[in-house]
């Protein structure tokens, strides 16, 4: 064969070996990326399982009536955890139903409130169900929006502007200066204050039910805050 042959012989073979190496590892790569993406369109099972009207007692299904009379998500968002605690679930639903169609505050400003922890909390849920229930109570979309991309909105009215700094200062700094707080009882008085402060603190443990038990919107609507998506 001599000298040369033998070179060329050996430098095929390294060649046949080289390219089988490279198609190994692209082969490994490809599954590894395409294993990944099944993974993740799985959806990861739920901290507590969707609960079902079926699954209550008769007392426990006359609430799950109730709350789906008027809950955009059915029993999912809060209700799914609230309802492993029946008589928590009903003494909150209560106070909700106060907070939502009996309080002294403007609707207007009661969704901002609610709008306000939605954002704070960065929660799906909240922000899912509140935002077009502010925007039909008469909130600008200019201001939700601005909340929303976590800037302080601009033109508030005033009324909008108090429960503004009166939610924020409460939940950053645990307590309001005597200034906003006389501020806020000459534009809405005493008993919206207190509803105030009621619905605020309220939502707030929505928000922590809702991120304990990792609701989410109801399937094929888009989140609020996909950044947050995990």
């Amino acid at each position: 064969m001599g000298l040369y042959g033998f070179l060329l012989k050996e430098i095929l073979v390294m060649r046949r070996i080289s390219l089988a190496a490279i198609f190994s590892v692209v082969f490994v790569i490809f599954f590894c990326l395409t294993a990944g993406a099944f993974a993740q369109s799985e959806p990861a099972p739920k901290r507590f399982p969707q609960i079902t009207l079926e699954q209550l007692d008769p007392q426990g299904r006359a609430l799950g009536e109730e709350i789906m009379r008027i809950s955009s998500v059915g029993l999912g968002g809060p209700y799914n955890p609230m309802l492993r605690s029946p008589v928590m679930a009903d003494r909150l639903k209560r106070l909700l139903d106060y907070l939502r169609f009996n309080t002294s505050l403007p609707t207007r400003l009661n969704e901002f409130a609610i709008l306000i922890q939605g954002r704070l909390w960065t929660s799906q849920v909240e922000w899912y169900a509140h935002y077009p229930l502010a925007i039909k109570a008469g909130l600008p979309a200019s201001v939700a929006d601005d909340l929303k991309a976590n800037i302080r909105p601009r033109g508030m009215k005033p009324d909008e502007e108090v429960v503004y700094d009166v939610c924020m200062e409460l939940s950053t700094k645990h307590e309001i200066s005597d200034e906003l707080f006389y501020k806020a009882k000459g534009l809405l008085g005493e008993q919206q204050v207190v509803d105030l402060v009621a619905v605020s603190g309220t939502y707030v443990l929505v928000a922590m039910l809702l991120s304990v038990a990792e609701e989410s919107v109801p399937p094929g609507k888009p989140l609020p805050f996909p950044e947050k998506s995990k």
